[in-house]
């Protein structure tokens, strides 16, 4: 049995590559002891904001095996979207991770494509993919499958390649070899805390989501406080300042995924181009991206906000 385990786990690993994923690591499915308090805690300050979705699946969050039914392990995967050019530095910035197809169908894709291959290889295997789309704990599961350690920003970081890729799971309901946590390597860097212009990383590993960038930009339905007037350094969707200044970065190399690739006339668009935007140019540069979250009406709050 033990030798399957170890062969299950190594075929799930050479599927995973052959995908295009950068690693993936197993975990045994369980609660995540550790992350309870503090999940508890950060929802008892209110670090959610609006996002009160947050609040939901409390137990579910916490613990795949009641997300899944008879789940025995979560598979974590990295794929990576850095690109290998970036926008116009004078213009508004997105973050990177939204300038080409919205990530949540390609990894679905490639998800459902390892599932299939497990089932082929192995068996009746049952289990469910995530994409960042329900209440499980991506960073806590990567971090626990050895693929990298939860950075001061709160991101996952690794040695290797810095911290500028997606996370997803596989939960399935199949036993294999389990992998071990690494260490962290932040060191006394505070970097991170440095440069983030809200202050939203209030305390080392402890990022306040109702001050961040990301939040006010994408989440936040509402009109953005006017006491953060002047602090967003351009950003009108996301922010990449805490991957942006992290050392583990200078480890990126760019993605090799077609469809993270930005519409051509993204890169090149000045400020003048984004504050004359229309519905039109949105729809035709956003097709498929990760922008549509947030709207024609909520860039252009957002855009409209940076410009006075």
């Amino acid at each position: 049995m033990e030798v399957n385990k170890t062969q299950h786990s190594q075929f799930i690993k050479t599927e995973a590559k052959r995908l295009g994923f950068l690693s993936c690591g197993i975990s045994k499915a369980g609660f995540l002891e550790e992350e309870a308090p503090r999940l508890e805690k950060w929802l008892k300050n209110n670090a959610h904001g609006e996002m009160r979705y947050m609040e939901n699946h409390f137990d579910k969050r916490l613990d795949p095996t009641k997300l899944v039914e008879g789940s025995k392990s979560v598979i974590s995967l990295l794929l990576n979207y850095y690109p290998s050019e970036i926008q116009n530095p004078e213009s508004y910035q997105l973050s990177k991770y939204a300038y080409g197809t919205d990530y949540h169908f390609v990894i679905k894709d490639k998800l459902k494509e390892l599932l299939q291959s497990i089932q082929d290889e192995i068996g009746d295997v049952h289990g469910r993919a995530f994409v960042d789309s329900a209440p499980v704990l991506d960073k806590a599961w990567a971090a626990k499958s050895g693929l990298g350690w939860i950075g001061k920003h709160s991101n996952l970081l690794t040695q290797q390649i810095g911290s500028f890729y997606f996370i997803a799971e596989l939960i399935i309901d199949l036993d294999l070899e389990y992998d071990y946590a690494t260490t962290d390597h932040c060191g006394t860097c505070t970097a991170c805390i440095d440069a983030c212009p809200t202050e939203a990383i209030t305390e080392p590993y402890v990022v306040d989501g109702s001050k961040c960038i990301s939040y006010f930009t994408i989440e936040l339905k509402e009109n953005i406080p006017l006491d953060f007037k002047g602090q967003f350094d351009d950003w009108m969707f996301g922010c990449d300042i805490c991957q942006d200044v992290c050392p583990w970065n200078k480890f990126s190399k760019a993605h090799s995924e077609p469809l993270f690739n930005p519409h051509p006339e993204l890169l090149d668009m000045t400020k003048k181009d984004w504050e004359e935007i229309t519905k039109d140019t949105f729809n035709k540069v956003f097709k498929k991206s990760a922008v549509k979250r947030t709207k024609f009406d909520g860039l252009e709050r957002n855009i409209k906000f940076l410009k006075e």
